[in-house]
């Protein structure tokens, strides 16, 4: 019911500055928090960021100061500002969406991924 659609990856020099997006379609309401994650070849998709309806943001700490996640909440998307990139940066990046009923997870949702190469 819920769409998840990632577009901005793309490939950029280290230092360099991408922004991500994650529009949402579909039942909407059955997302009350959005994230970001990402997976590098070999290794374990990992936690980037989050935000939740109020507002509240949560950062992986290799992120933070140089990350920042908001939304547009008239148009159900999500961004992802990634400043002073590294080479580890470079991984698919994931978007997510759930709802979440206190502590039980009711639904999940992810998108098709964009992939972010940093190399020079």
């Amino acid at each position: 019911q819920v769409q998840l659609v990632e577009s901005g990856g793309g490939l950029v020099r280290p230092g360099g500055s991408l922004r991500l997006s994650c529009a949402a379609s579909g039942s909407i309401f059955s997302i009350n928090a959005m994230g970001w994650y990402r997976q590098a070849p070999g290794k374990q998709r990992e936690l980037v960021a989050t935000i939740t309806p109020g507002g509240s943001t949560h950062y992986e700490d290799s992120v933070k100061g140089r990350f920042t996640i908001s939304r547009d909440n008239a148009n159900y998307t999500v961004f992802l500002q990634m400043n002073s990139l590294k080479p580890e940066d470079t991984a698919v990046y994931y978007c997510r969406g759930w709802y979440r009923e206190g502590v039980v997870l009711r639904y999940e949702y992810w998108g098709q991924g964009t992939q972010v190469t940093v190399s020079s």
